[in-house]
């Protein structure tokens, strides 16, 4: 069914001469959508186009570009407490978020979810930071930038515990403490994934039934190398079972305590702290997912 309305694209700059979301905006306006484009140039534009395009009067926001500038968008909105909707248009290397959602690639199919309506999703935030995909931490985010395309094709998930297997020379495990409600955690991990998605890293799959309307975020710990090396025998004899190693949680809310220090990876972008307290952000955005999305804990 073809709407029609006022919507503002913030587009990263580096895009502007996409030939796709070019004749992607033509065909949304071609249906009748009066839809304006603005361009991001340094960091801090997203949130300002964001609240320019609120005080305008827009009650309909994409954000074209990569994770960054979905997050940043997603932030802006949230912060705002707008009762604007959201469509995703997935600019970027990885899309994870996109990808899990089954949010087209494609700029024209990814347009046309305007005319589909808008569902409340939750968002993840940290120290006042808001995250609309997943934080990663521990080797996690070294391990995926170095694991081959040709390894994880043949292991899948499994890749990146054999690429860390054999980087442990050089790479320290990461000791923390994690606790939430009737879940607490302690030890070195080799891998930490705080969902409101499920992927990060290129399609890394850490919180696989993590969903965006909930309340809850998935908690995905991946135990280090002294507690991992002892069950390697039984995970090459039984169909590499990775799975069987992560330790699962599913939580409103979970602090992290690590006395040297963690480094995390905020949907793209760099946090570090010893003392983090994420939580889930309820029905915080309004977004146009594909009908039957997986990230729907009651698709459509």
């Amino acid at each position: 069914m073809t709407s029609s309305g006022k919507a503002l694209l913030v587009l990263h700059g580096k895009q502007a001469m996409n030939e796709d979301v070019r004749a992607a905006v033509k065909a949304a306006r071609e249906r009748g959508w009066r839809l304006d484009v603005r361009l991001t140039w340094e960091g801090g534009d997203a949130q300002r186009l964001v609240r320019e395009a609120l005080q305008a009067g827009y009650r309909h926001l994409i954000a074209g570009g990569g994770d960054g500038t979905l997050r940043d968008v997603a932030d802006a909105m949230a912060e705002a407490q707008s009762e604007a909707s959201l469509v995703l248009l997935p600019l970027g290397t990885a899309n994870d978020f996109a990808r899990a959602a089954g949010i087209p690639l494609e700029p024209a199919a990814a347009l046309a979810l305007l005319d589909e309506p808008a569902t409340p999703i939750d968002l993840g935030e940290v120290d006042g930071q808001v995250f609309l995909n997943m934080a990663t931490g521990g080797f996690g985010s070294q391990v995926t930038a170095n694991t081959s395309e040709d390894l994880k094709k043949m292991l899948g998930a499994a890749a990146y515990l054999f690429t860390g297997l054999s980087r442990f020379t050089e790479l320290r495990a990461a000791s923390i403490e994690l606790h939430g409600p009737d879940f607490r955690w302690q030890g070195e991990l080799l891998a930490l994934g705080i969902g409101n998605g499920r992927q990060a890293g290129g399609g890394h799959l850490l919180c696989p039934t993590a969903c965006v309307n909930d309340g809850l975020l998935d908690i995905s710990i991946l135990p280090a190398p002294q507690e991992v090396v002892g069950t390697l025998r039984d995970l090459l004899s039984d169909g590499l079972g990775l799975e069987r190693i992560f330790v699962r949680a599913r939580l409103p809310w979970v602090e992290i305590k690590s006395a040297e220090g963690l480094y995390l990876n905020l949907d793209g972008e760099p946090l570090e702290g010893d003392n983090l307290r994420f939580r889930a952000l309820p029905g915080a955005l309004r977004v146009h997912l594909p009908k039957g999305s997986a990230l729907l804990s009651r698709p459509g």
